[in-house]
């Protein structure tokens, strides 16, 4: 037993029932190491479920090569490295090695993003947001962004970073139907709110988005255009996506994960000398301190894979991605896009407001091992928040275990038994777990190269 109080009425955000019965397990265990073996066996228990047995669409999601998982478990992970590159600049003696590995982070990601300046210490990306808000914005700037419905992320809204900093936040006009900025309208707002700065990012994205024609509307006062490619940064750096420096942002930050498929953290990139001062410091002191070296070796690692296979890798994502929703779509399932070929990302957007919405549906398919996200769509309401009408898909996973075009086929049809035919769950889930077996090899790394 471990001595603590139980105090059931306290006020509490987390899951009550599911604290509760973490608390009955420590409470089962006889001493510390059972306690510690209980969490061992928590995480073996997802690695078996959702490494093996499970078809994982979550578009935030990808698996890291061996050897970038095996770079987060090394021994450099346990020394602190405060302050930026170089002898002179750090606060601790003993890094010169520290000091390689990350020069040659970010020698590697400035190579595969084609970019003048790269920063690689934020923890996550969300972080690297924060930085970009200290950086070229101060409390009480107004900032345009992206609501949620449309596809925005919290980061840069009221109840994120930019609202918990004190920036005014106004709303990026946006096509529903076509899902980019309405440029005609930004035309017409964004003189009368004059933004410091323009935040454009998206957690769901389908398409490319007029960077240079917001660009040149801001710069008549010297607005400054961030671009959050948290989603879309391996597709930038694979040459299958628009490229938003080249087309007018000033700054670019993006998830480490996700497209980019190395562990999860935060990137920043940018061109632009003039900023690089206020960038950097802003990373260091104010939102990064010791950041994880082990995390940094495995991103280098990881930005290696991708200069050797990313452009293939994104390349396969994107048309996986278009056939699963050209599939979805043909078998009754509405999806977003279908006017523009769906998508141009690693993202497919079901509206399942016909079928239960998207809780529901994510949480059915969830019991036949298909991993997917419920997600807000430009019909969704504010009291539609926790069940919102859409799904989000990804395909980054089911791409880097060698899966084409052909399976999209049948996970979409596997997909449809459950959300369209109203299929049980358990009936469905011995096919996905034998698809998935199917395909038990990571590719798009050193060790295996590309499918076959």
């Amino acid at each position: 037993m471990t001595g603590r109080p139980d105090l059931p009425n306290l006020p509490e955000i987390h899951d009550r029932e599911v604290l509760a019965r973490a608390r009955a397990v420590l409470d089962a265990c006889g001493d510390a190491r059972a306690m510690g073996e209980a969490v061992k066996d928590a995480v073996a228990r997802n690695a078996r479920w959702r490494g093996e047995l499970c078809i994982n669409l979550l578009a935030p999601e990808a698996p890291t090569s061996p050897a970038v998982r095996a770079l987060l478990g090394a021994e450099i992970g346990t020394r602190a490295a405060e302050g930026h590159i170089g002898p002179v600049n750090r606060w601790f003696a003993g890094t010169r090695h520290i000091d390689e590995v990350e020069a040659l982070c970010v020698e590697l990601l400035k190579q595969y993003f084609r970019c003048n300046y790269a920063d690689h210490r934020m923890c996550a990306s969300m972080i690297g947001n924060a930085v970009v808000y200290t950086a070229l914005s101060a409390p009480g700037d107004i900032v345009m962004s992206a609501a949620q419905p449309v596809g925005g992320h919290s980061s840069n809204r009221r109840d994120g970073p930019a609202g918990a900093m004190g920036r005014k936040i106004v709303d990026i006009p946006f096509d529903p139907e076509a899902l980019v900025v309405d440029i005609d309208a930004f035309r017409k707002l964004a003189p009368l709110v004059r933004p410091k700065l323009v935040a454009l990012g998206l957690s769901m994205t389908l398409f490319p988005q007029p960077v240079a024609a917001m660009k040149a509307v801001i710069a008549e006062w010297g607005g400054r255009l961030f671009f959050d490619a948290a989603h879309q940064l391996g597709l930038i750096g694979g040459r299958q996506f628009q490229d938003p420096l080249k087309e007018g942002a000033d700054i670019v930050t993006g998830s480490a994960g996700k497209t980019f498929a190395g562990p999860q953290s935060g990137i920043i990139l940018w061109d632009d000398p003039a900023i690089a001062e206020a960038v950097t410091s802003a990373v260091f002191p104010v939102w990064a301190a010791t950041h994880q070296v082990n995390r940094v070796a495995a991103l280098a690692l990881a930005t290696a894979e991708a200069i050797a296979y990313g452009e293939a890798f994104m390349a396969q994502i994107v048309a996986n991605a278009r056939a699963l929703a050209a599939a979805l779509d043909a078998r009754g399932i509405p999806m977003l896009g279908r006017a523009k070929g769906f998508t141009a990302t690693h993202q497919a957007i079901a509206d399942v407001r016909g079928y239960g919405r998207g809780l529901a549906c994510a949480q059915a398919l969830e019991r036949a091992n298909i991993i997917v996200n419920k997600n807000l769509i430009p019909a969704d309401r504010p009291e539609d928040w926790d069940y919102p009408g859409g799904l989000r898909l990804g395909t980054i996973e089911v791409t880097r275990y060698g899966m084409k075009e052909h399976e999209m086929e049948a996970i979409a049809e596997l997909i449809a038994r459950i959300v369209l035919r109203g299929e049980a769950p358990e009936r469905v889930r011995p096919e996905v777990v034998a698809l998935r077996a199917a395909f038990p090899t990571l590719y798009y790394c050193f060790e295996t190269g590309l499918p076959r």
